[in-house]
């Protein structure tokens, strides 16, 4: 697979049609979705409508989404592989988690009010001075929103293999706060993992009109692996090694740690 090959240009008549169409259809589901979630902010309790639109458009990219395991909806930190802007509506869609993401995101005024819709968590890695401030923004956004998701490989992968978990941005965890637990997740493509996957120099726009071409909808398993206390295990680097140890071990075996 190369950028060429990808590029929007390519993706012929009907491939463009096809992309077209579920275009506009997310545009309608995103007006849909944002009358109802202002409508809704008068209600007490929280909004459902970020998690419903991110859920359909998951759906409408052609995800069809099955679990293994259930996801922890309170006091947890969730730690997954990455292969794919899809991970995002996949995830959020079956588990309700908001996402520590990088700042860049922030610099798009459409994509950072999306983001924040779902109580997004913006952080900037290159910035050695904002550490503190950013495990502030964490620990804050972990007692407001429930759960909260990481990609801690900070980069995305073709899904044949597992990169080391960075542990940066799991200072908010060093140490835990209380009564936090981490759960590890694999997204799992299975033979759609390669051709699903944004990799290289792929231009990020290119690998959405890309999977949008696609003729058929993919199955795509989240496997909610079992959480573990990070008081217990050590640093935020034992944290991470543990986390990855777990998706690594049900990739390569298809059985959980523990299992």
């Amino acid at each position: 697979m190369t950028a060429t090959a990808d590029a929007p240009g390519r993706l012929g008549t009907i491939g463009g049609l096809r992309a077209g169409l579920k275009l506009a259809a997310m545009v309608v589901w995103l007006g849909a979705c944002l009358l109802l979630y202002y409508a809704w902010k008068v209600l007490p309790g929280s909004n459902p409508w970020p998690r419903r639109f991110l859920r359909g458009l998951g759906w409408l990219a052609g995800a069809r989404v099955r679990c293994v395991g259930g996801p922890l909806r309170r006091g947890a930190v969730l730690l997954a592989n990455h292969q794919s802007w899809l991970d995002i509506p996949i995830l959020a869609g079956v588990s309700g988690t908001a996402f520590v993401a990088h700042a860049g995101l922030a610099e798009s005024a459409l994509l950072k009010w999306l983001c924040e819709m779902n109580d997004t968590v913006f952080v900037t890695r290159t910035e050695r001075g904002s550490i503190a401030g950013q495990v502030a923004q964490v620990r804050e956004a972990l007692s407001e929103t429930g759960a909260l998701a990481i990609f801690p490989e900070g980069t995305t992968t073709d899904g044949s293999r597992l990169l080391p978990f960075k542990s940066a941005l799991l200072s908010a965890l060093d140490p835990p706060p209380p009564r936090i637990a981490v759960q590890p997740v694999w997204l799992d493509y299975g033979r759609e993992a390669a051709a699903i996957a944004w990799v290289g120099d792929e231009h990020g726009v290119a690998n959405f009109l890309r999977v949008l071409a696609r003729p058929r909808s993919f199955a795509v398993t989240a496997h909610f692996l079992a959480p573990f206390d990070p008081a217990v295990v050590g640093d935020r680097k034992a944290i991470a090694r543990e986390a990855r140890e777990r998706v690594a071990r049900v990739m390569r075996t298809g059985y959980p740690i523990g299992g």
